[in-house]
């Protein structure tokens, strides 16, 4: 019973064998729940309909620090439209990427400003992206008030104190792959710091597959990896590690099945 909470199952890698990357996960790995992540035009209204076509699939909407460059004023109305969809759980993945030098800092903030405006009108927690912007990141957070919808810190990258900041602004964390890499101390030390009520499983799929399949396309199902070396860490059973993640999901995504 475990929710994936990042995937990007409509990317174009997976058109020859969806359904069967999907049907894999459920039936060989034990993953019930998938939360697919849109973040540009193309790639929101493919989130939608994986998410109408699977009950079991929901969808996040927003754009990317990446794509931020592609913004339009109109799109936050096309976000608000889409945050009223039924399977729209979240608003993301948003925030701040200084690693690829496709958007200017100031577009990409502002941008991020805007969706988490938009959250707090809507009442949506918010998925973030953070590459190599960690103070910048929690300085918007704190400055726009993202407390009131709260969210997940996706693919959590930062240090302890980075951590700290954002569960006071009740943030959860999100691991994945990374944790699982032989020398990655920082995210094996955050998988055994982060409180137990806010920790939060992820593949972000078909990026960041995790050992042993590292370098290689991801996939939904390998979230078990993830839950069973964040077991090891913490010293507890996988199905303990996928009890706990699965009801922090429901929790902040606001899930009743």
């Amino acid at each position: 019973m475990i929710f994936d909470t990042h995937t990007h199952l409509n990317d174009k890698q997976f058109d020859q064998d969806r359904e069967e990357v999907i049907r894999r996960a459920r039936e060989e790995y034990g993953v019930s729940w998938m939360l697919n992540v849109g973040f540009n035009r193309e790639t929101i209204q493919s989130s939608i309909e994986l998410a109408e076509k699977y009950d079991f699939i929901y969808s996040a909407v927003g754009w990317h620090p990446t794509d931020a460059i592609t913004y339009q004023e109109e799109d936050l109305g096309y976000l608000r439209e889409l945050a009223a969809h039924p399977k729209v759980i979240a608003l993301g993945e948003m925030g701040l990427d200084y690693h690829w030098d496709t958007s200017p800092k100031e577009v990409q903030a502002h941008v991020f400003k805007e969706q988490i405006r938009l959250a707090r009108e809507v009442q949506l927690p918010i998925i973030i992206h953070d590459r190599d912007a960690h103070e910048d990141v929690i300085r918007i957070l704190r400055s726009e008030h993202a407390e009131e919808v709260g969210g997940v810190l996706h693919c959590f990258g930062g240090d302890e104190a980075i951590m700290e900041a954002a569960l006071e602004m009740n943030f959860y964390i999100g691991l994945g792959g990374p944790v699982t890499f032989k020398n990655a101390k920082l995210p094996k030390e955050i998988a055994r710091l982060v409180p137990e009520d806010r920790l939060l499983l992820e593949t972000d799929c078909p990026y960041l597959a995790p050992h042993p399949y590292r370098g290689k396309r991801n996939e939904t199902g390998y979230v078990r990896l993830v839950a069973e070396q964040i077991a090891e860490i913490r010293g507890i059973s996988v199905e303990e590690i996928a009890e706990i993640t699965t009801a922090n999901a429901m929790r902040l995504f606001r899930v009743s099945v």
